[in-house]
């Protein structure tokens, strides 16, 4: 009876996986609220457990900016220039995190800053690592890249989606202007389809290597030109795979709620009118609403569900004055279709964004301790800059 003691072992884990498969999916079928992750160094158990005790369910983790175990210059690829293998000691760290975030509670979602032939440009003299989307060779890398990663991470009860690149630029380097109509977007790619700016092909070919070793994970793929929202434009149809999310981001306008801003005497206002695309625009509730509707009509063409798109970023820059109430219209827009969201962003090391300090400046001794490697403590908590977010956490508890 040896035979059928194997073959209802073999039936056990097969439903096992199924089980294992539903669960991944199934997480994604109601909303999901959590935070982005792009902090310098891997977070530790507190980390996860504040974002957590908020009531975020999922964070989007990237381990970019980490410094690699054996003083490699790209952590986990060991050189975006020539991709081998992973580290296995980078790799251990990373499971360490994972393990941090699981047992706090949370999903993650994994996401490289960059990949080889696309280094992130902060990490790249500040300039645009266009060899990804101009040079052959780094697609099958970065594929590969993928392969061994969802090879190594497939079990892991963290482990939510697989977010394959954070905001790709295929298009910058080639011609099309952001935002550029659905009408221009549509003729650049009439030219660029098949080719190496061909950003659907490169997902569909990473994808087709992560199945070779994991069936079941989802993943997540950002829009063109930086996520934008509206970059869903030229796309044709969805994507083959049936498990697959479509993430977009939401800054715009720009010009108003990020770092350009910060450098004016006079701050834009909003709502109010703000440079966008190749002139200017008003900004308000509506106008946001009626932009962050964009993917969402791209996905009703294509007969999506909505629990398939991914607002995976939003913020402001947390001292601009009007930044609350920007905050308030997106995460309001956002609610009405029920989709997923991430804000951005979660106690990182860069304090732009990190809503719980308020809107004040950080005292002077803050970053005399920091230039000097010293950590010094910092006033956290609910603040009005962060309720439109802290509240609609808590009532998602």
């Amino acid at each position: 009876m040896r035979w059928l003691r194997g073959v209802v072992l073999m039936l056990t884990l097969a439903c096992a996986t199924q089980a294992h498969a539903a669960d991944l999916i199934s997480f994604w079928q109601r909303p999901q609220h959590g935070s982005n992750c792009f902090n310098e160094s891997p977070p530790d158990a507190a980390y996860f457990k504040a974002l957590r005790d908020y009531g975020a369910t999922w964070v989007r983790l990237t381990f970019s900016k980490w410094k690699s175990a054996s003083g490699a210059r790209d952590f986990l690829y060991g050189s975006l220039d020539d991709y081998r293998a992973l580290n296995p000691d980078d790799l251990a760290v990373l499971r360490a995190t994972l393990d941090r975030a699981h047992a706090a509670g949370l999903k993650v979602v994994l996401v490289p800053l960059g990949l080889p032939g696309a280094r992130w440009v902060q990490l790249n003299n500040d300039k645009d690592d266009d060899r990804l989307w101009s040079q052959p060779g780094f697609a099958a890398q970065a594929a590969a890249s993928w392969r061994d990663l969802a090879e190594a991470l497939k079990d892991h009860p963290a482990i939510a989606a697989y977010n394959l690149l954070n905001e790709p630029i295929p298009e910058k380097h080639d011609g099309l202007p952001e935002h550029a109509s659905d009408e221009d977007q549509a003729r650049w790619y009439a030219t660029a389809r098949g080719g190496l700016r061909d950003l659907p092909k490169f997902y569909e070919a990473v994808i087709q290597r992560v199945r070779e070793v994991d069936a079941n994970t989802p993943v997540m793929v950002d829009a063109g030109y930086y996520a934008a929202a509206d970059a869903f434009g030229y796309w044709p149809r969805p994507l083959s795979d049936e498990r697959v999310l479509y993430g977009y981001h939401m800054y715009e306008p720009w010009m108003a709620t990020s770092a350009p801003d910060k450098l004016r005497k006079r701050p834009l206002r909003y709502p109010g009118v703000v440079p966008f695309a190749s002139g200017e625009q008003p900004w308000d509730a509506e106008a946001v609403a009626r932009y962050l509707q964009k993917p969402l009509d791209w996905a009703a063409q294509h007969k999506l569900p909505t629990w398939r798109m991914v607002a995976a970023e939003f913020g402001c820059r947390r001292t601009w004055p009007d930044c609350a109430r920007y905050m308030e219209d997106v995460l309001t827009a956002l609610d009405a279709h029920q989709v997923h969201w991430a804000f951005y962003s979660f106690r990182e090391h860069w304090d732009g964004m990190d809503y719980e300090l308020g809107s004040g400046r950080l005292p002077q001794a803050y970053w005399q301790a920091r230039e000097a490697g010293r950590d010094y403590p910092l006033q956290r908590g609910p603040t009005p800059v962060f309720e439109p977010i802290r509240k609609r956490l808590a009532a998602s508890r």
